[in-house]
């Protein structure tokens, strides 16, 4: 397992398969798309599999995020506590967001006022958050989400780091955006597609 930072050259060329891990509110979606992009991989969205209309888990979501990392490429977030192990197993960069608890929240709180507004990324499923004001009687309400799941995603990465059961994943640990910037304007020779990908 190899543990890096945002100024550390990565030892691979070229990765196929990206899965990015964080708290809600990091940036997953829009940083796997972006490398989706950049290396010409094919990306979805991990809540499509999840989650269908009126926030109803889909029941065959495992099975069809299983089919999808079972392909030779693909960008996705880290997310399934049911298919992370199998999820791991096949990814070959897996970029960490560790950001600080603050920022995440902050970012939360400022995506939902705006998907409340129309505006920002539609969540899959056509499914609608839930106004700032129920943050108090609301358990599930995704900034209180934000903020429980922090602590989780941070041990979960460092479980899968010190259990080491993935000797040749690569784990690029990113902290705050600054990093990731850092991270992407510095790994120009990587971030290079392939002049013929051919992922079928």
């Amino acid at each position: 397992m190899h543990l890096i930072g945002p100024t550390d050259p990565i030892p691979i060329d070229r990765p196929r398969r990206i899965a990015v891990a964080g708290a809600p509110g990091a940036g997953k979606t829009t940083l796997a798309e972006q490398l989706s992009e950049r290396l010409g991989l094919p990306f979805v969205q991990f809540e499509s599999f999840f989650h269908g209309p009126n926030w109803t888990v889909l029941p065959d979501w495992q099975e069809k995020v299983l089919a999808y990392v079972d392909g030779e490429a693909w960008s996705i977030e880290w997310q399934g506590e049911e298919v992370r192990e199998q999820l791991t197993a096949r990814t070959q960069v897996l970029v960490w967001l560790d950001h600080p608890r603050r920022l995440t929240t902050a970012r939360v709180i400022s995506r939902t006022v705006q998907r409340r507004f129309g505006r920002g990324r539609p969540i899959e499923g056509g499914n609608t958050e839930s106004p700032l004001h129920t943050f108090f009687t609301d358990r599930d309400h995704i900034v209180r989400e934000s903020w429980r799941r922090h602590a989780w995603v941070r041990a979960r990465v460092a479980r899968v780091i010190t259990e080491n059961r993935h000797p040749d994943l690569v784990v690029v640990r990113l902290r705050g955006q600054r990093e990731v910037d850092t991270w992407l304007a510095r790994s120009g020779s990587w971030l290079k597609p392939c002049t013929s990908p051919d992922w079928s």
